[in-house]
């Protein structure tokens, strides 16, 4: 079983690159660099597609038709809304049950946030067991091709799923590639702020010096236990 990794930004695959061994190989395919190694033993793939839903979205495809992967993972940060049951806190790890647009409308008739010839929401595989043997909490994901650190932005968002956790802006569109090619998806983020509080851009940028440790901890547990 062979497992696709991908991360949007630099700063998040020079932080996972350190987990492979050291027999890793990198091709690059499409303007992509992918490298290929074992993490706890198992057999991966690991890819950074850049922020942004067309970027997310064209390097999971490139990665599942060049390696075809068995499962992908979609690791990183994500913003917390402060809602939720219960809200999320700065650091904790989320592995959404569910992840969903926030950004999409097709027109009269269609239901703000639905894909076309998709469902309302991407449903993950992995349950509650799997969850909390890596420490992972659960929610409702919100993906959009928007940097969420306005309150009135994350207020329009809440309005249309009130039960959304986080915010991000590539789940969503790996998600639905891997539903159209019938891929299993799992999403793991560490939240790095809360968009619209004060000093979240700040937290955000400091964010970076010890926290993204959490997700890829919990990464390396995850493949374990598969």
């Amino acid at each position: 079983m062979k497992t696709g990794i991908i991360v949007a930004m630099d700063k998040e695959l020079q932080l996972l690159l350190p987990l492979l061994d050291s027999s890793m190989a990198a091709v690059e395919i499409n303007g992509f660099t992918f490298y290929q190694g074992l993490i706890g033993g198992k057999e991966v793939v690991v890819g950074k597609c850049g922020i942004g839903k067309v970027n997310a979205a064209i390097g999971a495809l490139t990665m599942i038709d060049t390696f075809h992967p068995s499962l992908i993972i979609n690791s990183g940060v994500a913003g917390g809304t402060g809602s939720g049951n219960p809200p999320l806190d700065i650091l904790d790890v989320l592995m959404p049950s569910a992840i969903a647009y926030h950004d999409v409308w097709c027109g009269p008739g269609t239901v703000p946030g639905h894909a076309a010839g998709c469902p309302a929401m991407f449903e993950c595989p992995l349950g509650d067991d799997v969850r909390a043997a890596i420490g992972a909490k659960d929610g409702l994901l919100a993906s959009g091709d928007i940097f969420v650190d306005d309150r009135q932005v994350l207020d329009r968002i809440l309005k249309l799923y009130p039960e959304a956790s986080a915010v991000d802006m590539e789940s969503a569109a790996i998600a639905q590639v891997c539903h159209l090619k019938d891929v299993p998806f799992v999403c793991l983020r560490v939240i790095s702020d809360t968009p619209g509080e004060e000093g979240n851009a700040a937290a955000y940028s400091n964010f970076w010096t010890a926290a993204p440790e959490r997700t890829f901890a919990a990464l390396e547990h995850l493949l374990r236990l598969l």
